[in-house]
């Protein structure tokens, strides 16, 4: 269903495979080429990633929560669950202000994941969504409901991985 300035879709970039966050930057990187104003909100992810350095040079508002430990998905900390709910305050507070075109919501599918947010008010997000809002979530195991509620729906699949062969993590590539 298009809408009359071409913005107001959802977009789920998921799956097992490299990718996800890399997709949703590069639709990121598109829109700042046309001057559109973008916020990405990133859950459980405040590691100093190449990319904080290229978004703000683009002029692109970032919103890092979570912590620099791996959230166990069997036994989160208190923190964990506190950071998902404020990163998802802060994207409701910047969808009812109504000052971006686009909105990234990176690895918000894991934080459904892991319980650190409820499926409900995601989808309650959803449904309020502005018209005219590009709305994108990352992360992997994307719940069905929100599937079901997506303009497009991207599944990132892993066939081959070189961490697999021991090749760890590299600078400007995976980080």
């Amino acid at each position: 269903m298009e809408k009359e300035d071409g913005l107001g879709l959802i977009q789920i970039y998921t799956g097992d495979g490299k990718g996800k966050t890399t997709a949703a930057l590069g639709l990121a990187m598109r829109a700042a080429g046309h001057d559109f104003k973008i916020a990405i909100i990133q859950f459980m992810k405040i590691w100093n990633y190449g990319e904080i350095k290229s978004l703000r040079r683009l002029g692109i508002d970032l919103f890092r929560y979570g912590t620099r430990e791996f959230v166990d998905p069997k036994n989160p900390s208190p923190i964990d669950f506190d950071q998902a709910r404020r990163a998802l305050s802060k994207a409701e507070e910047l969808m009812r202000k109504g000052d971006y075109d686009v909105l990234i919501l990176d690895e918000i599918n894991v934080a459904v994941d892991f319980n650190l947010i409820a499926l409900k008010r995601v989808v309650d997000l959803l449904d309020k969504k502005p018209h005219n809002l590009e709305l994108v979530l990352t992360g992997r195991n994307c719940p069905q409901e929100l599937i079901e509620r997506a303009d497009l729906v991207s599944i990132i699949d892993e066939i081959k991985h070189p961490y697999k062969k021991g090749v760890e993590a590299r600078k400007g590539i995976e980080f």
